[in-house]
């Protein structure tokens, strides 16, 4: 077994990218504290063709080095926009036919292992702050909210490993490749 080189991969460049179909769902990321995790949320979603990535309240944005050193240039082909407010823009998402989930522990969630979206349907996912999670005001917007199943002893999984883990399973769910 030989190790492929990146030249091997066929990955289209930025623009090919571009005019890829991507997957109907867009990110949301709720006063996102960590640069870092920002940039692995750009990363996540270039890899599995998000539509695009909202940025809210204090998380940061491009141009940052910080999110550069995890994006590895996933900030410059992924489309994202800044909002102040979360619940502002998730108002916007709601008129716009997204269907707005909050990936949150919070009473009736539906585990992801049981959740299929309906054909055809655009998706918004909404991730929380690494503290305190997505603001209550804004899971009260929201459509229903999807958990993650965990049997450790800890609470929550890291966000950017959160993001991974929904957006691959929700990609092999609602695949347009």
């Amino acid at each position: 077994m030989r190790k492929l080189g990146n030249d091997e991969l066929s990955r289209p460049n930025a623009g090919e990218f571009k005019q890829l179909t991507k997957l109907p769902l867009v990110v949301v990321l709720d006063n996102v504290r960590s640069s870092h995790n920002i940039g692995s949320v750009f990363r996540t979603s270039d890899a599995l063709l998000i539509e695009r990535v909202y940025l809210c309240g204090i998380s940061s944005t491009p141009p940052d080095k910080e999110i550069r050193k995890t994006a590895l240039g996933a900030e410059n082909t992924v489309e994202w926009e800044y909002h102040t407010s979360t619940s502002e823009l998730v108002s916007s998402l709601k008129d716009r036919g997204y269907i707005v989930i909050a990936v949150e522990q919070v009473e009736n969630s539906t585990s992801l292992t049981d959740y299929f979206p309906e054909e055809n349907c655009k998706l918004a996912l909404v991730f929380g702050n690494e503290v305190k999670g997505v603001q209550q005001e804004v899971v009260n917007q929201c459509d229903l909210a999807l958990e993650i199943p965990q049997y450790g002893t800890k609470h929550s999984f890291n966000i950017s490993v959160s993001v991974g883990i929904v957006l691959w399973d929700l990609f092999n769910k609602m695949k347009v490749h």
